[in-house]
């Protein structure tokens, strides 16, 4: 007999309405949807909690977390690699495109850093074939521009890979995220301890490196994108100028605009925009731009990212529930939405032959907590 989960008497969110109903799922995936409260023979009874598609993450730095616990610490990669998975679950995130930095910096400046993204999606390739991992992970190359080894650095990638994003990141000082100095004077003073002359050599090295790479990097990430068949990301678009650019090199998907004009452009040209749930719990970008709820408010937040808080997507998306006093709509930014940028069709919705990425959840007063969570119809938290 074919293993069979029935989970009733639920609060099903569906694309556009909220149902009582029960769902069934069988050999991992939804094989039945029905409505009312009835909880049949076998099945097991929510109690009215929510129920909800599994969270589809497209962009975190958790896994980096995993592997830098504290400065100058690291952590060896499987293991890294296992508690992320194990967190994620635990938030109700069911399918991640973890975010693997390429591009080093490997010169004699004092924030060097070396090259891991090769070895690390060897590992997460491993693990996953091994079927040692909860949820369903894929791989998204963060191409830092303002690096010295990135071109080399891609072409160890192939389409046999299969990665599903690459984004370009230019982290230059003085521009996109960091266009006030200040901001990334804070955060880079704060990282890595540097002195007055410290900083100011650090800046005159970046601004070398883009001007020295920049142009090259660019290139070899647009064509490291069509060559592995991955969806192409910009990162930190300010301008409409700049989103012109990243629609020319054929960018889908824009994460983390940080003005208003950016994501009105961005609308413009069909690119769908990707916002931080930090941001929208916290009320405010810790950079100093747009804050994501101002986006939400005149529809131009299409997505949302959990970005370095795995629990805060969940709770980002009731808050844009409430925002836009629609939850399936604030919901869909962390399910359908996100599963159809990357292409993912099997997933998304509570909807017969999707996979049996489900989680349940109930609220109290306005914090979502996650009770449960099933990965391809197995229960992983």
């Amino acid at each position: 007999m074919t293993n069979q989960t029935i989970l009733a008497n639920a609060r099903l969110i569906l694309e556009t309405e909220i149902v009582t109903g029960s769902v069934v799922m069988e050999g991992g995936f939804i094989s039945e949807i029905n409505s009312g409260s009835t909880v049949p023979k076998g099945g097991i009874d929510l109690q009215g909690d929510y129920l909800a598609p599994g969270l589809v993450e497209l962009h975190t730095d958790n896994l980096e977390r995993h592997l830098s616990p504290r400065p100058r610490v690291d952590w060896p990669y499987r293991a890294a690699i296992l508690a992320h998975d194990r967190e994620l679950a635990g938030t109700g995130i069911t399918t991640v495109f973890d975010a693997i930095r390429v591009g080093s910096i490997v010169s004699g400046s004092s924030s060097r850093y070396g090259k891991y993204a090769r070895r690390m999606a060897d590992e997460i390739l491993a693990v996953r074939a091994a079927g040692m991992l909860r949820i369903s992970h894929h791989i998204h190359l963060r191409a830092e521009i303002c690096s010295e080894t990135l071109a080399e650095e891609l072409a160890e990638f192939t389409p046999e890979d299969r990665i599903g994003i690459v984004s370009m990141m230019d982290h230059t000082p003085g521009q996109r995220q960091f266009a006030d100095l200040s901001k990334f004077e804070t955060y880079v003073r704060g990282k890595y301890s540097f002195g007055d002359q410290e900083f100011r050599d650090y800046v005159d090295f970046l601004y070398g490196l883009q001007d020295k790479f920049g142009t090259r990097h660019e290139a070899a990430t647009v064509s490291a994108a069509t060559r592995l068949g991955a969806a192409l990301a910009s990162h930190d678009d300010t301008t409409a100028r700049q989103v012109a650019a990243s629609h020319a090199y054929g960018v889908t998907l824009a994460e983390f605009p940080t003005t208003v004009a950016a994501a009105d452009a961005c609308h413009a040209q069909g690119i769908a925009t990707i916002m931080g749930a930090p941001n929208l719990i916290r009320g405010g970008s810790h950079s100093g731009n747009v804050a994501a709820a101002d986006l939400a408010r005149v529809d131009r937040l299409d997505i949302l990212s959990s970005d370095y808080v795995p629990a805060g997507l969940l709770m980002a998306a009731v808050q844009l529930g409430d925002i836009w006093d629609d939850l399936p709509r604030g919901m869909a930014t962390v399910t359908s939405r996100p599963a159809a940028a990357v292409g993912l069709k099997d997933r998304g919705s509570l909807s017969t032959g999707k996979r049996g990425d489900v989680i349940r959840f109930s609220i109290l007063e306005d914090t979502p907590i996650l009770q449960e969570t099933w990965s391809a119809g197995a229960r992983v938290f």
